[in-house]
């Protein structure tokens, strides 16, 4: 049975929350302010995290930042009323894994639940190779030609994202979908800037470029040309 939190500050949501989920098969852990959920998620093991951004005390972006501060990894669905690219952006680049929107239907929720619960389960790999380059997944260390590379928490998730596709063409549009959780048109700038990034810590003296351009498509990670 799935141990799901859900820290949501509007007590009605919260409740039907609750029922709808543990009709569900869910067993559900609840809290209604922003120290108590952080209290919970801090300190309790969960499978999933439902977690509202508008929460009196800790906010939900401060919650999340921390709880991925201190490597909690559970998966985390954000609740809120707020609908810009901007504000879903912030909300994935302080960790979250899914984002929606309310009002919702309870049903989306439950599949995007699943989804996560899915993408949640533990990985077969936890080193990913590619030449000289090393992503340890479980100290989320990067290291090239025996010198450790330091990454953002979003250089770090478009890296695997390549190193998991090598020797594929990886579009503009699937690190949009995939990493950022946005469509490919709101993100093309931004994408090209982490790529670029990417590739200055990543250029090493003795070793050839890492992330090659395919044209009139977007990235290839490999050792060769």
């Amino acid at each position: 049975m799935p141990r799901v939190l859900v820290v949501e500050d509007e007590c009605k949501i919260l409740r039907s929350l609750e029922q709808g989920l543990q009709a569900e098969d869910y067993e559900v852990v609840t809290a209604a302010t922003g120290d108590e959920g952080y209290r919970l998620a801090a300190t309790q093991p969960f499978d999933c995290l439902v977690l509202d951004l508008m929460l009196p005390g800790r906010g939900g972006l401060e919650i999340l930042a921390d709880l991925r501060r201190t490597g909690k990894a559970t998966p985390v669905l954000i609740l809120t009323a707020r609908d810009t690219v901007l504000d879903r952006v912030t909300g994935l680049d302080a960790g979250a894994d899914d984002y929606l929107v309310k009002p919702f239907a309870f049903a989306e929720l439950l599949a995007r639940l699943r989804a996560l619960l899915r993408r949640g389960q533990p990985e077969r790999e936890t080193v990913l190779r590619a030449g000289a380059l090393e992503m340890d997944l479980l100290t989320r260390r990067v290291v090239r030609g025996g010198a450790e590379v330091p990454l953002t928490q979003r250089e770090f998730e478009v890296l695997e994202y390549l190193l998991r596709h090598q020797g594929q063409a990886v579009t503009r549009e699937m690190l949009g979908r995939d990493v950022w959780k946005e469509p490919n048109h709101a993100l093309t700038n931004v994408i090209e800037v982490y790529i670029t990034l990417l590739r200055r810590k990543l250029e090493k003296p003795g070793h050839g470029p890492l992330i090659h351009t395919v044209r009139g498509v977007g990235y290839q990670l490999g050792e060769g040309p």
